[in-house]
């Protein structure tokens, strides 16, 4: 259940690197409404076969919806997701290309993205009073108790893979 707040504080589980993608669009010209949505409506799709296709490399996702949009992504490794974006069988491609031809350079409808790496050491969460979320929800949720209560520890244990409490 999505919404079950787990009380207690919380960390994530991530085991080696984790590829973090922020995608988004702006809606720059909201009497465009049929532009709008058309760029919106091929990230469903994509989302379906991600999760049809557990080998394409998809960890896990959260969206918040706007003018300016916001998903976070999960991913196994920056090479999973950039075979992803240029596989012609995926259902990538033809709505980029599209876009890229029918929007862009119109200012009608923004789209950004930013990917980051993350390595263990690198990274740490902390998860109190909410729902599983997050890194944790892509990799693993588990509780923080005994060496992981500040995020130097948790730091740490990332860094020596010990992300379990004791």
């Amino acid at each position: 259940m999505a919404d079950h707040v787990h009380t207690g504080r919380f960390t994530a589980a991530p085991e080696g690197p984790v590829t973090v993608f922020l995608i988004g669009m702006r809606a720059n010209r909201w009497w465009k409404l049929g532009k709008v949505a058309q760029v919106a409506a091929s990230m469903p799709t994509m989302l379906g076969y991600l999760a049809k296709t557990p080998e394409a490399g998809l960890l896990g996702y959260q969206q918040w919806f706007g003018r300016t949009t916001i998903m976070v992504t999960y991913w196994k490794s920056p090479e999973h997701l950039q075979r992803f974006a240029a596989d012609r069988s995926a259902p990538h491609l033809e709505p980029w290309r599209r876009f890229m031809r029918e929007s862009a350079g119109t200012g009608d409808v923004g789209i950004w993205h930013e990917t980051y790496e993350t390595i263990p050491g690198g990274r740490e969460s902390m998860y109190s009073d909410m729902p599983v979320f997050g890194l944790a929800a892509a990799t693993g949720h588990v509780p923080v108790g005994a060496g992981l209560n500040t995020a130097r520890q948790r730091l740490e244990a990332d860094r020596a893979g010990h992300h379990r409490s004791e």
